[in-house]
């Protein structure tokens, strides 16, 4: 039958597929030969790839096809802006069983193509093969413009801690998916779709970035990774974690009592991830960009709050001088 892949056939597919993929200025070959050829205009790219997993990262029960492929660009787009770069190409590998519908297919590429349309990237190549489990992976690369890449190991002592971008409502929107409560948009939206801040990454890099990454383990677990590359240690204000309206009530949903509300949301800020937010630090002169949030500082290394403790619960970001309530995320623990 035509209706799935399997009766499509893999070539057909493809090309159904690929036609819905415009080029870009980026594109000097793009998808149909042996691989693709990408413009690299100061002589770097930066490359990034992540792994999307039935199951894991998405439920076809409450994400359309569409939800995944926006969510596969986002991602990993997202990894581009952190290193202060603009993202360029794009290429998906492809696995799936032989039943899946042709039309979820198409809506998959639908979502990538506006996307990419979004981030201001194209797909260029790919790969499709049969698998028992679907599953996206996904190659993503960036022009830097000739900026050196902002990396995680440059925070240094006195420097601003900031982020742009949501915090909290993508891991409000995943409890409340798997509570079967019809939450806020805003939540449920943002972990469908996760909407990266891509144009503020290199912002960022030209107002003197030190160091920055994608939030989306968790604001503390993600933040841990520049404190282990600097040698420092990071404080964040409670006061200027201020939850969006939208994640309180999506946390009053869950249950959470109207006078914990205001804790429980920030909680979810800090230790929730997949938001796909930026978080960055500044050298402590630097105005801040307009729509970045100063939430904290970076002091001298020498130990992790937690010190004593099981290694796995040592963090060296605090909240008010404390341990965060949650770690974040780890595809290897259990929640």
């Amino acid at each position: 039958m035509l209706s799935t892949i399997g009766g499509l056939g893999e070539f057909a597919l493809i090309t159904r597929v690929t036609s819905k993929f415009p080029a870009t200025q980026d594109v000097i070959l793009g998808p149909g030969d042996d691989a693709a050829v990408v413009a690299a205009p100061d002589g770097r790219t930066v490359a990034t790839t992540d792994v999307l997993v039935e199951g894991r990262h998405f439920r076809r029960e409450w994400s359309s096809a569409r939800d995944v492929g926006h969510r596969a660009v986002a991602q990993n787009f997202a990894d581009v802006a952190a290193m202060g770069a603009r993202p360029t190409g794009l290429l998906i590998g492809f696995a799936a069983p032989s039943d899946l519908p042709v039309s979820w297919v198409e809506e998959f590429a639908a979502g990538v193509r506006d996307e990419c349309a979004l981030a201001g990237g194209a797909v260029v190549g790919g790969d499709t093969v049969a698998s028992d489990t679907l599953t996206v992976a996904i190659t993503a690369l960036g022009d830097l413009q000739g900026r050196a890449p902002v990396r995680r190991d440059g925070a240094r002592p006195g420097d601003v801690v900031a982020y742009c971008g949501h915090l909290g409502l993508s891991a409000a929107g995943l409890a409340l998916l798997e509570a079967g409560i019809d939450g806020p948009a805003e939540c449920l939206s943002e972990h469908r779709r996760p909407s990266p801040p891509y144009t503020e990454g290199p912002v960022a890099a030209r107002a003197g970035a030190t160091a920055m990454l994608d939030v989306s383990d968790g604001l503390a677990q993600d933040l841990g990774h520049v404190c282990r590359a600097s040698g420092v240690r990071v404080d964040l204000d409670p006061d200027a974690l201020r939850p969006d309206p939208a994640l309180l009530e999506g946390v009053r949903l869950l249950g959470t009592r109207p006078e914990d509300a205001e804790r429980v949301a920030r909680d979810l800020m800090v230790g929730g991830g997949e938001d796909h937010a930026l978080a960055a630090t500044f050298p402590p002169d630097v105005d801040l960009p307009e729509n970045w949030i100063r939430m904290g500082g970076v002091l001298t290394g020498g130990g992790e709050a937690g010190e004593g403790t099981d290694p796995s619960e040592r963090t060296p970001v605090t909240v008010g001088g404390r341990p965060p309530a949650r770690s974040g995320w780890d595809h290897f623990r259990e929640r």
